[in-house]
């Protein structure tokens, strides 16, 4: 296979980068095509942890191209010091990276709009990031956002950028009641990263069809999860951006012949951050324990994530919406000691169980789960890298979640490393 996306299956968090930093090793190009510095992929790479937010994750591995698509909206300032720091750490090569001229730029004034309106509804937040990325992409299609390929021409830039700031500061101040953001400190700014970025941009839809054309292996990298796709998450708490397989073509300019897989990410059990609702949520020190054990925070915000049982019902869905045929299931090892595990197998609502379900928020919040038990294991997994090297129950565990989610098994997660990974089938290897 040439083609392959990778997209989350779950409300994010998933541990999305260390599968694409595994796939990467046999792909020539790696993809980002939505979303923006919101996402972050945390990578352990010979005992060093790496956190990579607007750089593809396959940027670890030598000579891969990294491809920042149309689809996506990039923090200017962000991207700059991530390609800094990966230089410092990594020896990254920042020559790889390819910038859409289409992709967005989130601005300063989108970071202030994006916390102002949080801190305002109080209660009622929504759970952001306060990275801005929502409001850039209201700029979008509102049709007066900025794109890289405005910087070629900065003096038609900063008229542009000049009309924005003016009606983004009267926002701020007359209703936010918060401070606006300097206009002459902003210019200068963009100035100086504007340098830094020029060099990196690129037709990248044009760039991936002749790659393509020529058998090049394109890894497709999402960020976020299906429950906080925009239309088919679990609304209004979301992201603001389409999370899917579907949002492939549309993110990188690829017509939907083009992906030939798509590999669904999902933890042994789940987790969310910030509002909403979330079924299986383990409330009891037994949620606090899983936090810990598997570092349960956030990679972009260090916020704590909330700890729930695997729901069967919301990934089988996402399997379906993703026309995902397989499924990579990470952490594995953090349920290590836990007896007995809990699989969400369907849902009560309003006296009848339910086994497929609409992820309207007001209609999640009325359900009840329904559970079936498991017997868990206390051996360790990290040295396992084959199936047959589990125990027998975490065996057990794992074919049944992936029966109830109608998806083969795929790889499974069983430590942090790069090699902790055991791998029962690589599409790329096909």
């Amino acid at each position: 296979m040439k083609t392959i996306a990778v997209v989350g299956t779950q409300w994010g968090d998933e541990g999305k980068g260390k599968i694409v930093d595994l796939l990467a090793a046999d792909a020539d190009i790696v993809v980002r095509f939505q979303g923006g510095n919101n996402a972050a992929h945390t990578l352990v790479v010979d005992g060093k942890k790496f956190v990579v937010r607007l750089v593809p994750a396959g940027a670890l591995h030598p000579g891969k191209i990294c491809v920042i698509g149309p689809g996506t909206v990039v923090d200017p300032f962000a991207l700059v010091e991530e390609i800094d720091s990966l230089k410092a750490c990594a020896n990254f090569d920042d020559s790889r990276i390819k910038l859409s001229y289409d992709a967005h730029l989130v601005m300063p004034y989108h970071r202030a709009i994006d916390r102002a309106r949080e801190a305002s509804l109080g209660k009622n937040a929504i759970g952001t990031t306060g990275f801005g990325i929502g409001p850039a992409y209201e700029d979008k299609a509102a049709r007066s956002g900025l794109r890289f390929a405005d910087l070629l021409d900065f003096r038609s830039f900063r008229q542009k950028l000049e009309r924005n700031l003016a009606e983004k500061n009267r926002y701020l101040k007359a209703v936010l009641k918060v401070e606006p953001v300097s206009s002459d400190d902003l210019i200068k700014a963009i100035q100086r990263v504007r340098r830094r970025l020029l060099p990196y941009l690129c037709d990248t839809t044009e760039y991936l069809s002749k790659a393509l054309k020529e058998g090049k292996r394109v890894l497709f990298e999402g960020a976020h999860g299906t429950m906080l796709d925009i239309d088919y998450g679990t609304y209004p708490f979301v992201t603001s951006s389409s999370c899917i397989a579907g949002a492939v073509f549309a993110g990188s300019g690829l017509p939907p012949r083009c992906l030939d897989a798509v590999i669904g990410i999902t933890k042994a059990y789940a987790t969310r951050v910030g509002a909403g609702p979330f079924p299986t949520e383990i409330k009891s020190k037994l949620g606090e324990r899983l936090r810990e054990e598997g570092g349960e925070y956030g990679s972009a915000t260090h916020r704590p994530r909330r700890i729930g049982w695997f729901d069967a019902v919301l990934t089988r869905r996402a399997v379906y919406l993703n026309g995902a045929s397989e499924l990579a299931v990470t952490k594995l090892d953090v349920l290590t000691g836990i007896d007995p595990l809990r699989i969400c197998v369907a849902y009560e609502l309003k006296g009848q169980r339910v086994e497929e379900l609409s992820l309207s928020a007001a209609r999640l919040d009325k359900i009840k789960p329904i559970y079936e038990e498991m017997p868990g294991w206390h051996e360790p997994l990290a040295q396992a890298r084959t199936f047959s090297e589990l125990p027998l129950n975490a065996r057990r565990y794992v074919e049944r979640i992936c029966e109830l989610s109608r998806a083969r098994l795929s790889m499974i997660g069983v430590g942090a490393a790069r090699d902790q990974v055991i791998v029962i089938r690589n599409p790329f290897r096909e």
